[in-house]
Order: C-alpha cells, then structure tokens, then sequence
C-alpha cells in the first residue's frame, strides 16, 4: 500500500485509479483469451501444413526420380536448365489484437514451352507442378510458423500485464482505497465527539451563566 494522505481527493482519486485497473485487467484479460485462441487456431493449422509440406517434397521428388528413371539425368538436368519460372513471395500484413502478422503470397510467372514435347517424359511435367505446389506450402508454413512465434511473445507478455494487475496493482488500490475510508470515517467519529464534547461544554457554561 502506498504511503497516501487519507484524504477525501486521495479517495477519489485511487478509487479512479482502482476503477481503471479493473477497466485495463478487464480488457487485457479479453485480448489474452482471443490471442490464445488464435495461437492454438494457427498451431493446429502449422501442424497440417507441416504434414503436407512433408507430402508435397516426397511427391515433388518421387516424380522427379521417376523421371530421371525414364529419361536420364543428364537428359532432366538439360530440361531443367531450359524451365523459366519466376517465383515472387509477396509478404502482407494483418493484424490480430495489435500484433502484425505476416501474410505470404507466392505467385509463379511463367513462359512455356519450356522445350519440346517430343523425347520427354509427362514425369518431368509433373515434377514441375508438384515442387511449385511444395514451394507455395512451404511459404503458408513458413507465415505460420512466424505468426505463432509473435502471438506467442504477445501472448506471454499479456499474461504478465494481467498477473501484475490481478495480483499486485488491483489489491494495492483496493487496500489503500479501503485504508483511506478508515481513516476518513474514524476521523469522522473523532470530529463527532469533539464537537459532542464542545457542545456539551458550551450548554453547561450556558446553564452555569443563567444561575449567576
């Protein structure tokens, strides 16, 4: 409790303050419930996509071996030296409860026919669309992974804000608020009696000054 005159603006004054605190915990209490949900919302989904970034490079290079299997890696690697696809990662901003987030676009430019359909294996064809299919995954991983990490920090220091409102602000406003009304009303009862005693007093010199 701090050291406060007891007096009755100090009392209005904590009791603002008290009431401000229990405001502020209120609030922080909300946003710490609505960033835990979406950090939890977001670990289930880092899961998933975690899962199928694994599946999408299993593909990716299962196709890619099967076509060096049919045309040669010598062959694939000349192919591959001929592709002209641009990827661009484009990063967004969005925000939940204050905290900026990132929002990763991957987008593919493309000039085909990257080479001639003769001699070639549909493996090589489909090897392309799976690594880019594994590259636009791995960019939702990659912004889910970030995210969890930022709502994660928020989230840890909300929770301190909270804890130190509940526990320490909210109980030392609330006992000087309670200290300055005892006080405030012991004083009160102090006044009474002394002005019970002064009235007391002056009605006896009154009674005594009508005798003489």
């Amino acid at each position: 409790m701090a050291n406060v005159a007891p007096t009755k603006t100090n009392l209005l004054r904590v009791r603002k303050e008290l009431e401000f605190a229990r405001l502020g915990h209120e609030l922080l209490d909300q946003k710490r419930n609505i960033l835990v949900i979406e950090l939890l919302n977001l670990v289930d989904q880092a899961v998933d996509f975690q899962d199928r970034v694994v599946q999408a490079l299993e593909e990716a290079y299962r196709t890619l071996e099967q076509a060096v299997l049919r045309m040669g890696k010598l062959r694939v690697s000349n192919l591959a030296s001929a592709v002209n696809i641009r990827a661009e990662i484009n990063l967004k901003q969005r925000r939940v409860m204050g905290v900026r987030l990132p929002v990763v676009d991957t987008s593919f430019t493309e000039h085909p026919p990257y080479y001639s359909l003769l001699g070639t294996s549909f493996w090589i064809d489909n090897s392309l669309e799976e690594f880019k299919n594994a590259l636009q995954l791995m960019g939702r991983l990659a912004e889910l992974k970030i995210s969890i990490i930022r709502l994660a920090a928020e989230v840890r220091k909300t929770i301190r804000k909270v804890n130190a409102l509940e526990k320490i602000a909210i109980p030392d406003l609330a006992e000087t608020v309670t200290f300055i009304q005892n006080r405030l009303e012991e004083n009160e009862r102090d006044m009474f009696v002394l002005m019970k005693m002064v009235k007391s007093r002056l009605e006896r010199k009154e009674s005594t000054e009508r005798r003489a």
